[in-house]
Formats: C-alpha cells, structure tokens, sequence
C-alpha cells in the first residue's frame, strides 16, 4: 500500500485502485495511464510541482493540458512561478517523477486543483507509483489536500 493510500484509507475517503503494466519507454505516463485504464482523458489528471525558488506548491490538472504557470502564480499569491526540478519534486514528494501522486507527499505542500476537476463525479491521479492510479471524488481530494478548484489551464 502506497502512502497515498494510506491516507485516503485513514481520512475514511473511499477510492478504487486502477494498475497497469508501465511501459517505461512512454512519453507521457498522464496520457499512458488514460489509455491503458480506457479512461476520458478529462477525466485523469497529473500532478505537477512548481517553485517561486523558495516555496514549492502542486498543481492538478487534466493529462491532456499544459500548466498556465501565470495562472497557478495567481491561485497561490506568487508573482512567478516555474517548474520545480524533478530531483527536487521526488525528494520533496517522496515519490518518483511519473507516479507522483498529490496525496501522501512528504512534505504536504500547498495544491490547488484545476476546476474542471469538481463537475466530475469520478477522477483519476496517480497512486504514488508508475502504473498505478487512484480514482476518487474530486471533493474528497480536495477536502484531504486541503485545496481549491482554480482555472490552472494554458
């Protein structure tokens, strides 16, 4: 059981485990995990760790858009914000690029959730490892992260 796991199990948050065989030369794992789960891919969100040099914060958003980082700097008060290093996303995170998942982080950072996220009645992030995802109610993942739907999208 990833960390992630464990913390939707111990905040009572029901979930479904979706795994598939990781293909380690995919280009994308977002897009990967879609379409191996047959899932929308509205519907499967990636999770992304950004920086201002200081602070680190995460952004969810849909496998299939890129991160407005003007935007995100927006939601968290910042005036720029850039893509943090991956060394740093999997230290910070505890997970490896690829199967970071929003939940379970070891260091809980401030997330925000792309707000095409809270119509669906069902979405999907990772689970803490590559070829594993989680699918829960985005309510549920925003109350157990603490964080806010926000246009985060390019």
């Amino acid at each position: 059981m990833t960390p992630a796991c464990k913390v939707l199990k111990s905040n009572k948050i029901e979930y479904s485990i979706h795994e598939y065989e990781h293909d380690a030369n995919a280009k994308s794992f977002g897009l990967e995990a879609a379409e191996k789960l047959n899932l929308k891919l509205e519907e499967v969100f990636k999770t992304l760790m950004v920086t201002d040099d200081k602070n680190y914060f995460v952004a969810v958003l849909p496998v299939n858009h890129q991160l407005n980082l003007k935007k995100v700097a927006a939601a968290f008060g910042c005036k720029k914000l850039q893509m943090a290093d991956p060394k740093i996303a999997e230290r910070l995170s505890g997970y490896l690029v690829g199967g970071i998942s929003p939940v379970g982080q070891k260091k809980r950072l401030k997330t925000v959730i792309d707000a095409s996220a809270e119509s669906l009645s069902k979405m999907y992030v990772s689970g803490g490892k590559r070829g594993l995802d989680i699918g829960l109610k985005p309510q549920d993942l925003a109350q157990v992260l603490s964080a806010q739907f926000v246009d985060v999208l390019d």
